[in-house]
């Protein structure tokens, strides 16, 4: 086997490794999507109000205003979901002028896994978190 035909199969291999990822990853928003359906659809009809949400600079130090209203799904406010059933993560570049204009938060694809992959330890399945701030209502 020569090195270019070598390099093609691995390169193929690649590809196909990260398609399959990607279905998986789309599958797996597809699911938490319905979830957090539920979750509106069961937040409303319990009385459960949205609040406006707000967004953490990217280094922690500044809390910017956002046009979104919904739901937050964690105590410490990084993540949630809006009231079009819309996920977040509440995050947003450090900048000067957002401490008065506020900041923009594009929506995320939803995880089935809140916190993956991440340093803190604190992954949690998003159907926890949505039971979770159901249960807590208002006073949550």
């Amino acid at each position: 086997m020569t090195d270019s035909v070598w390099s093609d199969e691995r390169g193929d291999a690649a590809l196909r490794k990260a398609d399959a990822l990607a279905r998986r990853e789309a599958g797996e928003s597809r699911q938490a999507a319905e979830l957090i359906k539920q979750f509106v659809a069961d937040a409303v009809a319990a009385g459960i109000s949205p609040e406006p949400l707000s967004a953490r600079s990217y280094d922690g130090n500044s809390r910017y205003r956002t046009n979104l209203v919904g739901w937050y799904l964690k105590q410490n406010h990084s993540v949630a979901v809006d009231a079009d059933g819309l996920f977040y993560v509440l995050t947003a570049p450090p900048r000067f002028m957002s401490r008065f204009t506020g900041t923009t938060v594009e929506p995320s694809p939803p995880p089935l896994e809140l916190g993956k992959g991440g340093r803190d330890g604190e992954s949690m399945p998003i159907a926890t978190a949505l039971a979770k701030r159901l249960a807590g209502g208002n006073d949550w």
